[in-house]
């Protein structure tokens, strides 16, 4: 089983690889850079993401551990069922058929299959806030699709890449923070606590409510910096 997730590791990292290099010149050219730089730019991201990626699961995974509570990791999840469902010959091909006749289903629905298969898997605290962003983009591009005149379709564009700008930089900052948390947690005091205790606010709840307060907040500054970004 270790030896064939490794290959489906390589695999999935060379695709997303010439995945990521494809952007990045795109994005190179977009803004005037030469391709020496652009080939020396994706030699030292692809070294330093591969010298420090590891240290960074091991770190996760000695503070939390992956499928616990605080660290779910569904798709590492997922995997792991598959592969041993199909190592130990006991994998439930009725469900696997089943979910293969309604990706059918869906596809000839004209659905795409790949969100509506994520949507189903993913927990429903990181499926919602996909589904915000979706329904955000979704008006701008509706939006968009309606305006005519070249100057209101530039500001609208505009509006998607502040979007998209600021979903990224949501995105970097929460791994940021939980790679921090992880750090916060492995490191050792002399009473046997470790640094995470004593900056540990779990006693500290805003509830559902406080909670649904601060996302849709937070959703409104996303509607600020795309939707409703004044011209």
């Amino acid at each position: 089983m270790i030896a064939t997730l490794s290959v489906g590791a390589v695999i999935c990292i060379v695709a997303a690889m010439a995945g990521d290099t494809s952007q990045d010149l795109k994005t190179g050219f977009l803004v005037g850079a030469t391709p020496k730089k652009q080939q020396i730019g994706e030699l030292i991201g692809a070294v330093a993401s591969a010298l420090v990626i590891g240290w960074v699961l091991v770190l996760l995974n000695n503070a939390w551990g992956f499928g616990s509570k605080e660290l779910p990791a569904p798709q590492a999840t997922l995997m792991k069922l598959v592969i041993e469902g199909v190592m130990n010959g006991n994998l439930p091909w009725a469900f696997v058929f089943t979910g293969a006749g309604i990706g059918l289903a869906v596809e000839l629905l004209g659905i795409p299959v790949l969100p509506f298969a994520v949507g189903l898997y993913l927990p429903i605290h990181l499926s919602t806030p996909i589904m915000v962003g979706g329904i955000v983009r979704g008006l701008i591009d509706r939006k968009l699709d309606k305006e005519k005149k070249e100057n209101i379709k530039e500001s609208l564009k505009e509006k998607i890449e502040g979007g998209i700008l600021y979903s990224s930089g949501l995105i970097a900052g929460e791994g940021l923070i939980g790679i921090l948390l992880a750090v916060f947690a492995i490191i050792p005091l002399s009473n046997g606590s470790s640094v995470s205790d004593i900056i540990n606010l779990s006693s500290f709840s805003i509830g559902k409510y406080g909670a649904l307060i601060a996302f849709i907040i937070l959703t409104y500054s996303l509607l600020r910096v795309s939707l409703l970004k004044k011209d």
